[in-house]
C-alpha cells in the first residue's frame, strides 16, 4: 500500500528561518510555497530526492494563527516534527483498507493537499500516537 514515506512535516514558528537553516545545513531546495486557508498554514516543501514512486520531501509548516492545528500543536509540544506522510497509489482506496482494519480516519474522504496531491490523515491514537497522512501526488505531466 506505502510506496515511499512522501515527507515529514515539521512545525515551526518562524517558516522564512526555517527555510534558511534547512537550505544552508542539508543543502535542499525549496520546489514549492503554499498557504493553506483550510488547515491553517503557511507551508514550503523542500525537496530530499526523487523516485520511481515520487519525490520525498521536508514540509516546514507555519501556523497562519494559534487556533489552527499546527499552532496549537506549537504551543503545546513546541516545534519539530508534525506528522509523517506515506505515498500512496490511490489515497481513497487506502482509506477504505485502512479504515477497514478498524483504524479512525480523521479525513472520510480525500481533500487538496501540497503541490495538487490529494490528502487524508488518520488519527494518531490508532497508529502509535503519529499524526499519519496518506499522500496521492498528482497525475504527472508530459
Amino acid at each position: 500500500m506505502f510506496m515511499r514515506i512522501d515527507h515529514v512535516g515539521i512545525a515551526c514558528h518562524d517558516l522564512e528561518e526555517k527555510i534558511a537553516f534547512f537550505e544552508r545545513t542539508f543543502e535542499l531546495t525549496v520546489v514549492a510555497r503554499e498557504v493553506n486557508e483550510e488547515q491553517g498554514v503557511k507551508e514550503a516543501m523542500l525537496r530530499i530526492a526523487d523516485g520511481e514512486g515520487g519525490g520525498s520531501y521536508i514540509q516546514l509548516l507555519e501556523p497562519l494563527g494559534p487556533d489552527t492545528p499546527v499552532g496549537r500543536f506549537l504551543a503545546k509540544r513546541g516545534e519539530g516534527v508534525h506528522h509523517v506522510a506515506f505515498g500512496v497509489p490511490d489515497v481513497e482506496a487506502a482509506l477504505g483498507e485502512i479504515g477497514g482494519r478498524g483504524v479512525r480516519l480523521l479525513d472520510e474522504k480525500p481533500r487538496h493537499g501540497s503541490m495538487g496531491s490529494s490528502i487524508a490523515f488518520l488519527h494518531p491514537k490508532d497508529v502509535g500516537g503519529m499524526l499519519t497522512e496518506l499522500v496521492q501526488a498528482p497525475p504527472r505531466r508530459l
